[in-house]
């Protein structure tokens, strides 16, 4: 995936790990999870990137690690998009990575998401006051090794969330101790802490990592993403958007759902000269096995 007129691979953010369903067009039940990935699907996206939420009343803007739940809505997204990814979530506050392990055991995803290193996770207000109480994102070696662990276990492809310029290069430094082998970098981009939403920077990040590596930028914020998804296209990346990410298409206008974000992105892709990858065609590209295998 180093070269513009390679097919783009692109992945649907389906729903995010807090976003309250009663503020904004998320879905979070099994059924509303199955019919937007299929919306995303239909558009051209060939892998999705899964959070599971609490299917109890009145609790979907909380997240769930239950298995049975978990393996529910995978089941019901595998369903409605014949051979797609799964890119399942995995991030916890915490040393304990019990839940999502087991998860990760029901489900066995093809990919799935590896926070690569800490980050104090911070947004003021324009009032100057903080938008949530200041928290570390903690993900020291021993714990991004315990997930790497399971991941090896059930086959799935690591994909290291890279939060800022020091993650991007830890990574180079578990393929020199053999943690990981050939991961798939994601560069986070437009949390407030980390790492802003500026196309001049994906050049450099592009320098810091490994040769033969696969790669894809999460960009976090309002309309202004797209320049930078643009930029992520002409240099060659996977490309990733959905309603975890925005809410916003490139004219502004608040997004209906993941299939309208989706849209969009092929638009950027081929805007660019790149045509989009089916499953098939980004599961080859990616090394994942067929469709079937895994699941």
């Amino acid at each position: 995936m180093s070269e513009p007129s390679e097919r783009a691979i692109i992945t649907c953010a389906v729903t995010g790990v807090l976003t309250n369903p009663k503020q904004h067009p998320v879905p979070v039940t099994v059924e509303q999870m199955a019919a937007s990935a299929k919306e995303a699907f239909d558009a051209g996206a060939a892998i999705m990137h899964l959070h599971y939420r609490d299917q109890r009343p009145g609790l979907g803007h909380m997240p769930t690690w239950d298995p049975t739940i978990c393996a529910e809505i995978t089941a019901a997204v595998r369903q409605a998009c014949p051979g797609v990814i799964i890119n399942m979530s995995t991030g916890v506050i915490g040393p304990d990575v019990s839940a999502p392990s087991a998860a990760m055991r029901a489900l066995r995803p093809e990919i799935a998401a590896c926070n690569a290193g800490s980050l104090n996770y911070l947004k003021a207000r324009s009032n100057g006051t903080w938008a949530w109480p200041p928290l570390v994102f903690d993900n020291p070696v021993g714990k991004v090794q315990a997930m790497l662990d399971v991941m090896a276990e059930v086959g799935a492809m690591p994909e290291f969330e890279c939060f800022d310029v020091g993650i991007v290069r830890s990574v180079g430094l578990y393929m020199d101790t053999g943690m990981a082998k050939a991961p798939h970098y994601n560069f986070v981009m437009g949390v407030a802490s980390g790492m802003p939403t500026d196309p001049r920077l994906l050049e450099l990040l592009l320098d810091y990592k490994r040769e033969g590596c696969s790669w894809e930028v999460t960009a976090i914020g309002r309309e202004e993403v797209w320049a930078l998804h643009r930029r992520a296209a002409e240099l060659g990346g996977a490309l990733r958007t959905g309603l975890e990410d925005t809410f916003y298409l490139p004219d502004g206008e608040r997004a209906r759902g993941n299939g309208d974000l989706v849209e969009a992105m092929v638009r950027c892709a081929r805007e660019v000269g790149r045509e989009i990858a089916s499953p098939a065609e980004a599961r080859a590209a990616m090394g994942l096995p067929p469709a079937g295998a895994a699941a």
